[in-house]
């Protein structure tokens, strides 16, 4: 019988198989069944920090248009519990997991400013998190910031955290850095523990109709695997971070390929959110009965057996292998 626990982050979860950052944590109920379901951790939705600073000068303009600055005018204002800024409402939910669920409770952060990043990251490590995944996500828009200079930048950012926390920290990267080993090795100089591939952008469309811009929430699907899989494959022996695959898990074999290819643990939401948290325990029967069937005796034994240094063929992680796809080609034959 194969042993599912696995170790990520400095972390003992009794499953790899572990709930994304995603509404599953907005619910306290649908995160409990996810963990009845399986869960060996789960990753709250995101904090973001321009959320946060939107949200307070809102609520300062409210006040400012509405209430003198005489005493009596002050007794207005509503109970700082029901009124609540800030943070605040994001560290009531992470104590809340903390508090009802037996599995860790890793803190997603979206910052965009240094500050913010490292005054958010302690404010949740001092609330209960377990861990605190960071999100890099930059757009970039002007012409004249260099690649390099972003990466500097976000480099920085996971420096100022670590050095602020005492909970480990991992960084949940985009796919789209052009040499993706060099900024691992550099992230683990930061001092991040480990690296999920990748975050998922629901990226906007254009309404035709409204000459607007049309922001559509899509699930992922078992298509969207194969892109995180050739970067674990290519990590997993380079680098001494601790590898998480988040995007494109709906299966357990799904969730066996991203473990071979070198994931400690594996993130899922969409099959979630699609199927309901109870859906978690197929993933979770299908990937142990697999487990068994190969006669692994754990996780970790698995983990990386087809990885660039492992594989029969580690040259097939190497080129994506457009020429041998495209000469094997053959248009389908017509009825």
């Amino acid at each position: 019988m194969t042993d599912l626990t696995t170790s990520w982050l400095g972390l003992t979860l009794r499953s790899p198989l572990v709930i994304a950052a995603s509404p599953i944590s907005h619910d306290l109920v649908a995160a409990k069944q996810a963990v009845a379901a399986g869960a060996g951790a789960i990753v709250m939705y995101s904090l973001f920090e321009e959320q946060v600073v939107a949200e307070q000068m809102a609520a300062h303009h409210f006040l400012d248009s509405r209430i003198d600055n005489d005493a009596e005018a002050r007794s207005f204002l509503p109970d700082s519990d029901v009124f609540a800024l800030g943070t605040e409402p994001y560290l009531r939910q992470l104590e809340q997991l903390c508090q009802h669920l037996d599995v860790p409770v890793i803190a997603s952060l979206n910052g965009n400013t240094p500050g913010g990043w490292t005054d958010y990251a302690k404010q949740l490590e001092a609330r209960g998190a377990a861990a605190i995944e960071l999100n890099l996500y930059d757009v970039v828009t002007s012409a004249t910031r260099t690649a390099a200079e972003i990466e500097s930048d976000q480099l920085g950012i996971v420096e100022s955290v670590v050095n602020q926390v005492s909970v480990p920290v991992t960084v949940k990267l985009s796919p789209f850095y052009s040499a993706l080993p060099a900024f691992a090795k550099q992230l683990k100089n930061a001092g991040a523990r480990g690296v999920t591939l990748f975050n998922r952008f629901y990226q906007p469309d254009i309404d035709l109709e409204q000459l607007d811009v049309d922001l559509k929430l899509a699930y992922s699907t078992s298509a969207e695997l194969p892109l995180r899989l050739h970067a674990l494959a290519i990590l997993h022996p380079s680098s001494a971070l601790e590898l998480a695959c988040s995007g494109g898990v709906h299966s357990g074999l799904d969730a066996a390929k991203a473990i071979l290819a070198g994931a400690s643990v594996v993130q899922i939401a969409s099959a979630l959110l699609e199927h309901g948290p109870e859906q978690l325990a197929t993933i979770h029967n299908e990937l142990h009965q697999w487990l068994d069937d190969k006669q692994y005796r754990s996780v970790s034994e698995a983990c990386g057996v087809m990885s660039l240094a492992s594989a029969p063929a580690p040259q097939q992680w190497e080129r994506l292998n457009y020429m041998k796809i495209l000469q094997g080609w053959q248009p389908r034959k017509r009825k």
